[in-house]
């Protein structure tokens, strides 16, 4: 474990621009963060290309493009009416333009970025580690990996091989696969050494004895979980015990998703919410406005060492 929790620029600097552009990637590298991290999803023709849903409607202009009004349908799987990411090509999907999708942030930069493949980001993040002579880690995550599967898409071969070709693949590479379908997890670990995450929704963790179960069980194929903050912290502000649990098993815990715009209850600012989960020692967090996660670590950071 690193001696400082990690900061993962979540969808890149999502807080400020369009979520998974190079652009957005590239202002989180600026700030200084860990790990970018791109959510994985499948084309067509097998590209895995960047975007947080395996629907297009909400993150990009398709709605407004004539040529694909006809895409728009309903998948009873994913249970919506929209446009589906394997319906389209590559080339199709790079002629599609970048949106905000969350209400109260910027639109300035709507339709101005593409959607990137892993290889796009793979790239720039391989570039910017020379440049700035550090190593800026990426943090890739497989979406819907049984749905993919149903329509004959898969993410392994395509996924470990873009990271071995960039020096991210294997023990040592600054990388962390996660998913939150543990079957793909536990075909990977066979094939890699790429610490594997384990993700938590609140409701898959209801009391301590399921908890212990899903931990130990991850513990054999993975290096750490990454539960929704909420599994951290109650509603009072108190410690439920997780990270220890986690900790125990060898574990580390990255939990998600922090965002200024959306404080919980118990947190007087951003900064009082980074600092309370700092003190529980997680290993690293999500943020949507990693300027503000770092700003916060480097002040925990100074109060601990004073």
């Amino acid at each position: 474990m690193d001696p400082y929790p990690k900061i993962i620029a979540h969808r890149g600097a999502s807080g400020y621009l369009p979520e998974h552009t190079l652009p957005s990637y590239e202002m989180a590298i600026q700030f200084g963060v860990d790990y970018i991290e791109p959510d994985l999803v499948i084309t067509n023709d097998g590209h895995l290309v960047a975007r947080h849903d395996a629907y297009l409607s909400t993150t990009t202009n398709v709605s407004e493009l004539p040529v694909f009004q006809a895409r728009k349908r309903f998948d009873p799987v994913l249970g919506r009416d929209d446009w589906f990411t394997c319906d389209f090509s590559l080339d199709e999907i790079k002629s599609l333009r970048a949106r905000q999708p969350f209400p109260g942030r910027s639109l300035d930069h709507d339709n101005l970025y593409s959607v990137p493949t892993i290889e796009d980001i793979l790239a720039l993040a391989q570039k910017k580690s020379a440049e700035l002579g550090r190593e800026i880690g990426v943090y890739p995550e497989t979406k819907h990996p049984k749905y993919f599967e149903s329509r004959g898409l898969f993410y392994d071969d395509a996924l470990l091989n873009a990271l071995s070709h960039y020096g991210y693949e294997g023990e040592g590479a600054r990388t962390c696969i996660q998913s939150f379908e543990d079957e793909i997890l536990k075909r990977l670990a066979k094939r890699t050494h790429t610490p594997l995450i384990y993700l938590l929704e609140k409701s898959d963790v209801p009391n301590d004895e399921v908890r212990q179960s899903i931990l130990s069980d991850a513990a054999t194929y993975a290096a750490g979980v990454g539960p929704d903050k909420a599994l951290l912290i109650d509603n009072k502000g108190g410690d439920t015990g997780f990270v220890a649990a986690a900790h125990a098993l060898g574990l580390e815990v990255h939990p998600w998703t922090f965002r200024t715009d959306q404080l919980p209850k118990n947190a007087k600012n951003a900064a009082d919410e980074y600092r309370m989960y700092f003190d529980l020692g997680v290993d690293a967090l999500f943020s949507d406005f990693s300027d503000q996660a770092i700003a916060a670590r480097d002040e925990w950071l100074k109060n601990r060492s004073s």
